[in-house]
């Protein structure tokens, strides 16, 4: 039963991607339009400034300011199970 599901899965994902490559006609965009003013196009360097650069420079900012805002309370931090927290291992020797 599996191989059945796995061909009717296979047959529906290769028939959408048929007919979305067919109803998109890229020859169509060589038709201009009315009103169509294209700018000029963007340099190498642009483009990976915008695309690469910009990206990796907003996820730096996001993840850094998550790491200096960070208020979460040392205890409640995940760690792995054989491992204690700073506060953890104080407590446990403020009670010994």
């Amino acid at each position: 039963m599996d191989k059945k599901n796995a061909l009717r899965a296979g047959a529906l994902a290769a028939g959408t991607t048929l007919m979305m490559l067919l109803m998109s006609s890229p020859a169509l965009a060589l038709t201009r339009d009315d009103g169509d003013d294209p700018g000029t196009g963007l340099s190498v360097v642009e483009t990976l400034g915008l695309y690469v650069l910009a990206p990796i420079a907003l996820f730096v900012v996001i993840a850094g300011l998550v790491m200096v805002l960070d208020r979460s309370h040392p205890d409640h931090r995940v760690t792995s199970p054989n491992t204690k927290t700073k506060v953890a291992r104080q407590k446990a020797g403020a009670k010994a």
